[in-house]
């Protein structure tokens, strides 16, 4: 998918500190990192995403002829800047942590290392990119290990804010450990299995249900899955346990019943009862309805049968936590550490390096956050993926990142599994890091 609105998508303020930036030749090598300063309530840890569309950015966003001539019309810029600013393009190397990484508070997931004008005029683009799949992907894993073993589809393209957002929402959902989405741009550009039923009002526009059905199953005989809940839920399972027998005879069957609505357990108990008296055992029951990881816990913990369950809003929306306090911030310019002591939002400075350690059973043990120069031993998580503003290989296929986020799942602790706020992770700072930043705040710059 290409992503590259161009760079105009940006803050002003990005134009306005580069042109200050070219005018006083500051060029020299800067270091930004992005990374959360702090969980969501809501989250033990966060799963990384959207580095594909990030690289990509970096590698196409170039200023245009169109887009000079109109920031020339606002009368803001320098003739002279705006001729340098059209041939700008990112030319820095990029190190990240593979998408699906399991990452916590304080880690950096992308390092930015070039010249200061383009490093700073990717960040509100990069910020935008990286936080939004990174929340999706976080709050989708929750699902997902609430509820293993069942069929998850990602339903929220009609309440997503944005079709960018939608599209982002079902690669990060999918990435995350969902099976499918129901929007088909998405099945396109990102190669995610398809899923979907029927509308209510598809139902309603027919005389009677029966014959709703019936039209349905000769339009679609490769996929069946029949809406019963419009009407009334058990008389509309027997109309499907009526039409099945006639549907056999032609070499078709049901696929499955979706149940949009109501105490869905209870439901869901009733609709199989009818369904398995009538030998109907291999039609699967599918439930959605403003499900989120709490719903799913409770159904999955009471044992209804219900085999998938459509998960919409309250994904897409992040109604729980719906933002991260994410940041890209400069540190390091010049071969010089740099380092952010606001209250409440002071960094560590320094190029920086993620490494991490496993217990005897393969489980995550601990992270320690160092320069990037020290040396330990444990697993490195920031690696190269771009080289003089190019990728160093083809994106991974979004299957392969799916397995990976698994792998990493499977090593989480018993504690960070669950949906309560838990025991922090402990993310050491190294004693070089810490030394960094009393020698930057002992200059009381």
């Amino acid at each position: 998918m290409n992503t590259d609105y161009g760079p105009l998508l940006t803050d002003r303020y990005q134009l306005t500190m580069l042109q200050a930036y070219w005018q006083h030749g500051m060029h020299g090598t800067a270091v930004f990192e992005f990374f959360v300063r702090r969980l969501p309530a809501q989250r033990n840890f966060l799963v990384a995403a959207g580095l594909d569309q990030a690289l990509a950015y970096l590698e196409e966003s170039a200023f245009t002829s169109d887009d000079i001539e109109w920031l020339a019309q606002t009368q803001s810029f320098q003739p002279d800047f705006l001729r340098w600013l059209k041939d700008l393009r990112f030319t820095g190397n990029v190190n990240a942590m593979p998408e699906g990484t399991v990452f916590f508070a304080e880690e950096p997931i992308l390092q930015v290392i070039a010249p200061l004008p383009e490093a700073q005029i990717v960040e509100t683009r990069l910020i935008n990119l990286l936080h939004f799949q990174t929340a999706i992907a976080s709050k989708a894993v929750r699902s997902v290990l609430a509820a293993p073993g069942k069929l998850l589809v990602e339903f929220g393209l009609r309440r997503a804010h944005g079709a960018e957002a939608a599209l982002m929402a079902a690669r990060a959902s999918y990435l995350a450990g969902f099976q499918g989405t129901s929007n088909v741009l998405a099945g396109k550009l990102f190669g995610i299995p398809l899923f979907g039923t029927m509308a209510h009002s598809f139902i309603q526009a027919h005389e009677d249900e029966m014959t709703a059905f019936e039209h349905f199953a000769d339009a679609n005989s490769r996929d069946i899955v029949l809406l019963i809940d419009s009407y009334d839920i058990e008389a509309a399972a027997a109309k499907v346990v009526k039409l099945a027998p006639t549907l056999r005879e032609r070499d078709v069957r049901i696929n499955g019943v979706r149940i949009d609505s109501g105490d869905l357990g209870r439901n869901a108990a009733k609709v199989r009862g009818i369904l398995d008296e009538a030998g109907l055992r291999d039609v699967t029951i599918f439930a959605s309805g403003d499900i989120d990881e709490y719903g799913l816990r409770e159904l999955v913990g009471n044992k209804v049968p219900i085999d998938g369950f459509g998960i919409g809003t309250r994904l897409d929306t992040l109604s729980d936590a719906p933002y991260l306090e994410c940041a890209y911030k400069l540190q390091e310019y010049a071969d010089r550490p740099r380092r952010k002591r606001s209250e409440g939002k002071a960094s560590w400075p320094g190029r920086k390096q993620v490494f991490r350690r496993l217990d005897r059973f393969d489980r995550l043990a601990s992270d320690t956050l160092t320069l990037s120069h020290e040396n330990e031993e444990a697993e490195p998580l920031l690696v190269p993926v771009m080289r003089d503003g190019k990728r160093l290989a083809n994106p991974r296929p979004l299957p392969a990142l799916r397995e990976f986020t698994a792998s990493q799942l499977s090593r989480l602790p018993d504690r960070l599994r669950t949906l309560e706020p838990s025991e922090p992770f402990e993310v050491a700072i190294s004693e070089s890091v810490r030394h960094c930043a009393h020698a930057l705040d002992d200059r009381n710059l």
